[in-house]
C-alpha cells in the first residue's frame, strides 16, 4: 500500500493492466507516462473542430533517447504513435486516431545553442516560437516565422506543418528556416536530416520532413536559421471602402516590384470585433484594411512605403496611415495577431480555413465566399496573408446550435472547393490533417498520390506514426490500420 500512494504522488500507479504502459514506465518515469482518463481526453483533440480523437497513453519526453525509448517500445507492442506539440493545429493533424500513444515534446523546450556568427540556433522541438524570438531579441535577431498562434505554438509544430505567418511574405515559410533536423525514425534509429553546411550532400530529406505533420516520425532537435533584426521599419494602415480594392492593391504593390516583409487584411467585421477588443486604433467604418510593412535600409523603406500608399489611393483607399512610433506599430500588430481571439466576443466557436490562391483571383474568391457563408446561413469574417494568397475565412458559430456544425463543414468545403477552382492549393500552413484529405484527391492524380504514400513508406513501412491523416483512403498505407474506432463525423 506504501508503494502505491509514493506511485500515486509521482502521477503513476503501481501497476498498469496495460503492459505497455508499464514499459513505457519502466523505461522514462512514472511521472511521465500518463494513462489517466483526464489526460487522455486531454490530447484526444487540437485546437481544430475535429474533436472525435482518441488517445492513448500519453509520454512526455525529455530527452532524445527516450523518444527514442518510446519509439522502440511501441513496435516491439505493435502500437501506433503520434508526435504532439502544443496542440494548436486547426485542420486536426494532431488529433491522435486509434488509440496511439502520443509523444508529447512540449518538456524538451530549450534553446542549445547560438551562434550568431554563422546565423543558427539549435533548439528542441518544444520551444515556442515567440520565446525563440525573445531569446535571440538581446542579440539582435529574431525568428522569422510569425504564426499569429506564436504566443504558444513550439518549433516541432512549426516544422510538421511548415508554418508561416503574417512577416513570411518577405522571408518565406518554415522550410525556408530549417537548415537541419535531429529525428527519431519509425524505426527507433535516430537521423541527421539535413546540416550546417552550405550544400549537403544527398537528397534533401530535411526538405521531406519538414511539412509531413508528424507521418516521417518526431523530430527531436532543429538547428533554424536567425534572422537580425532589421535596422528600420514601417508600418501603414489603408482603409478602403471595399475588399476588393484592399487586395486589388496587394497585387498592384506586388506588381510594381515592392516586396513587403507583410500585408495583411482584415475586412471590417473582423476589424470592429478586433477594435472592441485590443482598440489598436482601425477604423470602424472602413470595408476592410490593409497592414502594410515594409523593412531595410531608411531610405528604401521611406520610398516603398510611401509607393504602397500611392498605389492604395490609386485604387481607392479611403485613408493611409504611417504608424507614427514604436508603440504605435506594436498596437497595430497586437490588433492583427489576437484577430482570433476577438471573436469570443461574437460567438464561442469559429472554424479556420488556409487554402492559398492566386493573388491575382484574390478579389473575385472573396466575393465567393461571403456568397457561400450567405448561402449556408453561417457568419463569415475575413482576415489573411494578402501578399502570398493564403486566405483564412472564419466561419463563426455556436456549435451548441442543432445542425450548425453540419452547415459549418458544408461551407467549408465549398470554400475549398472555390479555392481549387480559382488555380489554388489546399493549404498555405495549417497542413492536411483530417480536414483537408479528401480533397487531396481533387488536386492530385492517383499516380501523385501513390508516390506519396512510397515516400512514406520509406520512413514509416508500417504506417504506426500518425496514421489516418494526409494522404486519403485507398491511397494509403494506413488503411490496413482500419481506424474503426474513428467517428464518421471526423471525416467531414
Amino acid at each position: 500500500m506504501l508503494e502505491k500512494l509514493r506511485n500515486r504522488r509521482r502521477g503513476g500507479t503501481a501497476g498498469s493492466a496495460d503492459p505497455f504502459v508499464d514499459a513505457l514506465r519502466a523505461a522514462l518515469s512514472p511521472e511521465q507516462v500518463k494513462d489517466d482518463g483526464a489526460h487522455r481526453a486531454l490530447l484526444s483533440h487540437d485546437a481544430s473542430v475535429f474533436d472525435e480523437g482518441n488517445s492513448g497513453p500519453v509520454c512526455y519526453p525529455e530527452t532524445t533517447a527516450e523518444v527514442q525509448a518510446i519509439v522502440t517500445l511501441a513496435n516491439q507492442y505493435g502500437r501506433n504513435m503520434v508526435p504532439r506539440g502544443a496542440g494548436t493545429g486547426l485542420a486536426g493533424g494532431a488529433i491522435p486516431l486509434g488509440e496511439p500513444v502520443v509523444v508529447a515534446v512540449t518538456r524538451m523546450d530549450r534553446v542549445l545553442e547560438v551562434d550568431t556568427v554563422n546565423r543558427v540556433a539549435w533548439v528542441e522541438p518544444g520551444v515556442v516560437n515567440l520565446d525563440l524570438t525573445r531569446h535571440l531579441t538581446p542579440l539582435g535577431f529574431h525568428f522569422a516565422p510569425d504564426p499569429s498562434s506564436q504566443q504558444v505554438c513550439t518549433i516541432g509544430g512549426n516544422v510538421a506543418n511548415n508554418s508561416g505567418g503574417p512577416h513570411c511574405l518577405a522571408y518565406g515559410v518554415t522550410n525556408a528556416h530549417v537548415v537541419a533536423l535531429e529525428v527519431v525514425l519509425p524505426s527507433g534509429d535516430v537521423a541527421m536530416l539535413g546540416g550546417l553546411e552550405v550544400e549537403p550532400q544527398g537528397f534533401d530529406l530535411r526538405g521531406v520532413f519538414v511539412g509531413s505533420e508528424g507521418t516521417l516520425g518526431v523530430v527531436t532537435k532543429v538547428a533554424v536559421r536567425i534572422t537580425r533584426n532589421r535596422p528600420e521599419v514601417r508600418t501603414l494602415l489603408l482603409s478602403f471602402a471595399s475588399v476588393r480594392d484592399a487586395a486589388t492593391t496587394v497585387s498592384d504593390v506586388i506588381a510594381a516590384g515592392i516586396v513587403p516583409a507583410a500585408m495583411e487584411v482584415m475586412d471590417q467585421r473582423i476589424t470592429e470585433a478586433v477594435e472592441n477588443y485590443v482598440h489598436a486604433g482601425y477604423p470602424l467604418d472602413a470595408a476592410a484594411v490593409l497592414l502594410a510593412e515594409v523593412d531595410g535600409l531608411v531610405d528604401g523603406v521611406d520610398i516603398d512605403a510611401a509607393r504602397i500608399g500611392e498605389i492604395g489611393r490609386a485604387n481607392n483607399a479611403t485613408d493611409v496611415r504611417l504608424a507614427g512610433s514604436e508603440e504605435e506599430r506594436a498596437l497595430l500588430w497586437k490588433g492583427r495577431k489576437t484577430a482570433f481571439g476577438a471573436i469570443a466576443q461574437i460567438a464561442p466557436d469559429y472554424y479556420l480555413h488556409d487554402t492559398v490562391v492566386p493573388r491575382s483571383a484574390l478579389a473575385d474568391v472573396l466575393t465567393e465566399i461571403y456568397a457561400i457563408a450567405d448561402r449556408h446561413q453561417i457568419l463569415v469574417m475575413n482576415v489573411f496573408h494578402a501578399g502570398d494568397g493564403n486566405l483564412h475565412p472564419l466561419l463563426i458559430f455556436d456549435a451548441r446550435d442543432e445542425g450548425v456544425l453540419e452547415r459549418v463543414h458544408a461551407a467549408g468545403a465549398d470554400i475549398i472547393t472555390a479555392s481549387l477552382d480559382a488555380g489554388g492549393v489546399l493549404t498555405g500552413e495549417h497542413g492536411i490533417g483530417v480536414e483537408k484529405q479528401k480533397f487531396m484527391e481533387r488536386m492530385f492524380t492517383d499516380d501523385d498520390l501513390d508516390h506519396q504514400n512510397r515516400l512514406r513508406q520509406a520512413f514509416d513501412p508500417g504506417c504506426r506514426t500518425n496514421p489516418g491523416k494526409v494522404i486519403p483512403a485507398g491511397h494509403s498505407c494506413a488503411d490496413i490500420q482500419a481506424l474503426t474506432s474513428v467517428p464518421k463525423q471526423v471525416w467531414l
